[in-house]
């Protein structure tokens, strides 16, 4: 079996010259942090056979995205099922804050848990 690998003489040892394809990079976002981050750190084959293959920041943003547009969606669907509206908000300014932090906190746990912490999907 033959190979068209190119290799480095490193004094007595020949090293593979490996070059990662390039990514376009931009910021990442908090959720695509933590994705890296747990890939990285508990899904190690994945995360290096993504970076070689050049995938890795292609997928990373895509979980950013998906997980905010996921939270904006769920926001807006339980706040409308819950009765959390403008009229809740000018009758008790303090109960539409916590309901609506209740309903963004379940929100990113399921993201963390689906999207982050999972196989990816919602």
């Amino acid at each position: 079996m033959t190979t068209n690998m190119e290799y480095i003489q490193n004094g007595d040892y020949l090293i593979p010259n490996f070059v990662l394809p390039t990514e376009e990079t931009k910021s990442l976002g908090k959720y695509a942090m933590l994705r890296k981050s747990y890939l990285k750190k508990h899904r190690k084959g994945l995360y290096s056979c993504m970076l070689m293959q050049g995938t890795l920041y292609g997928h990373l943003y895509k979980i950013d995205e998906e997980a905010h547009i996921f939270i904006d969606r769920y926001v807006k669907e339980m706040a409308i099922k819950e009765s959390v509206d403008e009229t809740l908000k000018a009758k008790d300014q303090m109960a539409w804050v916590q309901a609506m932090n209740n309903i963004r906190s379940r929100a990113e746990e399921i993201v963390l848990y689906e999207l982050i912490y999972g196989d990816g999907t919602v």
